[in-house]
């Protein structure tokens, strides 16, 4: 019952996976071509933080460079929505881009609220390119303290 050996050279190496990685990576850094990534070219999505406390949510999304007034936030079925347009400044003639990595368009977020948010009480303040979107617990699931009495 003998085995046979396959030879190492037969098998993809390290090396060639990283080969393949890099130029992947250089292709995406290089051209800047998001198409490949699930991204269209132009769309973007403003990350964001999310954090609880006792008492509320908080949602806290980068988007610098946009006017409040085009910023429009709701709620609907548990589903919060941030929608707006980052309006591309004036052409300015003679200047020439090289590259230009700054995104203009509308953008979307969406994200899914646990049942627990009371979307009666919502508050939204605009600061510095950061939208933070405050969503109150409801009564019922906030916690209580209870003391308990030495006989």
């Amino acid at each position: 019952m003998a085995r046979e050996l396959i030879k190492w050279s037969h098998l993809p190496t390290i090396s060639s996976l990283q080969n393949e990685m890099n130029r992947m990576l250089d292709r995406f850094f290089k051209s800047g071509d998001l198409s490949d990534f699930g991204m269209e070219t132009g769309a973007w999505i403003p990350p964001i933080d999310l954090a609880e406390t006792d008492e509320k949510f908080v949602i806290k999304a980068e988007i610098p460079g946009i006017d409040p007034k085009e910023i429009d936030i709701s709620v609907k079925d548990n589903i919060l929505l941030i929608k707006g347009e980052k309006q591309e400044e004036k052409e300015e003639k003679g200047k020439n881009y090289y590259r230009m990595e700054r995104r203009y368009g509308g953008f979307s977020r969406s994200i899914d609220l646990p049942s627990s948010v009371d979307t009666n009480k919502v508050a939204a303040e605009y600061k510095n390119g950061v939208l933070e979107i405050t969503l109150q617990k409801k009564e019922a699931v906030k916690p209580k303290q209870i003391n308990v009495k030495v006989s």
